[in-house]
């Protein structure tokens, strides 16, 4: 995925964990000294006796929020980021993988699952990583002042440790035992809310919304069910861990009463190294959550390096530029697959001239989609050989080749934002003048004119809405902005009425008069101003990545 693995344990977060175990272990002296304190004031001892001990408190008083603001300063500062770079990283993963080894994952589940899973794997570093390096360190630093004050205590506190080791060792497995249903319930409620939240109206219109909250409501008991599973692990080594606090102050109480009678230790030193388990408590207890944090970071890992580790579907080893090479595309013999094994795109041969508009039409399944990703460098050909402008794709960038190409599906995304910023994403360094153009050849200068912003205006939830028609049309928009001299178009009017579907077709014949493009329809009406039909006729089933559709 990266060349730079993910570090859970880096220099600044070992920084941070340091200081969290100055943090905690002025939280353990400063019980441990309030103890001596208090049974050395109860004998009435000389005000300066104390004195020592007094300051002491103050200085172990204040010294742990001090230190526990600056851990948690430089360890947040650190593990966000890496967030930042983790996020990167996996983004620039993903591009060479979209849309042939995404499988059929739907978008919900690939966006919520990649974003969930980051953030667990960089709470390696927060909840993981920071809380041991501060129990290690605040536990040795006990520990040490235990064996100069006496043996005895030191080895207890030792094995009140091993202990909490073990507990949290029981703790990790138990995670890791209810992950996979934790994740699968997530899973569901996050495809059931998708589908209630993207397709709110059409469910209402067909009188389908109360089952689907039904779905939602259903999903939801079972992901609450599950991590009430998840959650005894951690429940149940907080426990242990409380069980054994008491434990560790009871024994140690218990062997520290015969030197304290035959006078080898005073009270005050005996209250002190009584405290300290007691103390010590608070800092082992952070096991269970560190190790149940490990455990998920861990699967999360383990999910990520499946998904992005993958080998593109397109190779792309090539140098040389696509810039400047006539529009005109050649299929010598290609076929294509997108799994490996059957054939998604039989051998085809077909030329297209600069210019030209052709229409391919045939029914779902004859791999018409698949030879738009071939033609757009999404998909190598498995056999044959793919020219643009006489030369081979193989010999060319992958990416100086799709710069040649405006790609426009059957439903273009239109994100939250304005009608601006969703044009932009074609050319970002285009102007007002142009996007208003391009939007007058997409046939929507009227809609544009009726706009209470103009291009200023905001679309998409709980703004302006677009009828299928207008998000045809902006898509098609974008095309055109791009100024890309090659369109693909993905049955852009599949989802439309005919008059529309018309209306839009001599819209777009019109607007990209002069460039070179391929219209995908299993409709009679998409064949509309194209001066070439070309008919699809292999019987092949195929489901596209990701998006889940049928061609």
């Amino acid at each position: 995925m990266s060349k730079q693995p993910f570090r859970a344990l880096t220099p600044r977060i070992g920084w941070a964990g340091f200081i969290g175990g100055l943090a905690v272990g002025c939280g353990v002296f400063l019980t441990a000294t309030s103890g001596w304190l208090i049974v050395q004031a109860s004998t009435h001892p000389v005000i300066l006796t104390l004195l020592t001990a007094v300051v002491g408190v103050r200085a172990f008083g204040m010294g742990r929020p001090a230190f526990r603001y600056a851990e948690r300063v430089i360890s947040h500062d650190a593990a966000l980021d890496t967030l930042r770079q983790r996020r990167t990283q996996t983004y620039r993963a993903l591009i060479p993988l979209t849309p042939a080894r995404l499988g059929r994952r739907r978008r919900a589940d690939l966006l919520t699952g990649v974003v969930r899973d980051l953030d667990d794997e960089v709470d390696l570093q927060v909840r993981t990583a920071v809380p041991l390096v501060a129990t290690a360190v605040a536990t040795t630093a006990v520990i040490f002042v235990a064996f100069l004050i006496n043996v005895t205590a030191a080895v207890v506190l030792i094995v009140f440790a091993a202990v909490a080791i073990l507990v949290g060792a029981l703790d990790h497995a138990l995670e890791r035992r209810g992950q996979a249903d934790a994740l699968e319930a997530r899973s569901r409620m996050q495809r059931a809310a998708h589908l209630v939240a993207a397709n709110a109206g059409e469910l209402r219109a067909i009188g389908a919304a109360d089952e689907c909250l039904r779905w939602v409501d259903e999903a939801q008991r079972d992901l609450q069910d599950a991590t009430r599973r998840q959650a005894r692990g951690r429940a149940i080594g907080m426990g242990l861990s409380l069980v054994f606090t008491g434990v560790a102050t009871v024994v140690l109480a218990y062997l520290l009463f015969d030197p304290l009678r035959r006078g080898e230790i005073d009270a005050p030193v005996t209250a002190m190294l009584v405290f300290m388990p007691l103390a010590l408590g608070d800092v082992l207890g952070l096991i269970p959550d560190a190790v149940g944090a490990l455990a998920r970071g861990r699967a999360a890992q383990r999910r990520l390096h499946a998904l992005l580790d993958q080998t593109p579907a397109v190779a792309d080893n090539a140098h040389d530029c696509a810039s400047g090479l006539a529009p005109r595309l050649e299929l010598r013999g290609v076929s294509a697959s997108w799994t490996g094994d059957d054939e998604h795109l039989t051998p085809t041969e077909l030329v297209v001239e600069p210019g030209e508009h052709i229409t391919i039409v045939g029914d779902n399944g004859t791999g018409k989609s698949t030879l738009l990703a071939v033609l757009a460098r999404h998909l190598d050909p498995a056999s044959g050989s793919y020219l643009v402008g006489g030369r081979d794709v193989r010999s060319l960038s992958a990416d100086s080749v799709r710069e040649l190409f405006a790609v426009v599906d059957d439903d273009p995304h239109l994100f939250v934002g304005t009608v601006r910023a969703n044009l932009l994403l074609a050319r970002p360094d285009a102007d007002d003048h142009d996007i208003a153009a391009a939007l007058v050849q997409a046939g929507l200068g009227r809609w544009l004119a009726g706009l209470p912003d103009g291009l200023d205006t905001d679309l998409g939830d709980g703004n302006r809405g677009v009828s299928g028609g207008e998000r045809a049309r902006l898509g098609i928009a974008r095309a055109v902005l791009s100024r890309r001299p090659i369109v693909l178009l993905d049955e852009p009017v599949a989802h439309l009425d005919t008059p529309t579907a018309r209306a839009v077709l001599d819209d777009l014949h019109a607007a990209t008069a002069g460039s070179t493009v391929l219209l995908v329809a299993h409709q009679a009406v998409g064949t509309a101003g194209a001066h070439r039909i070309v008919k699809s006729s292999q019987a092949r089933s195929f489901e596209p990545a990701l998006s889940g559709r049928t061609p």
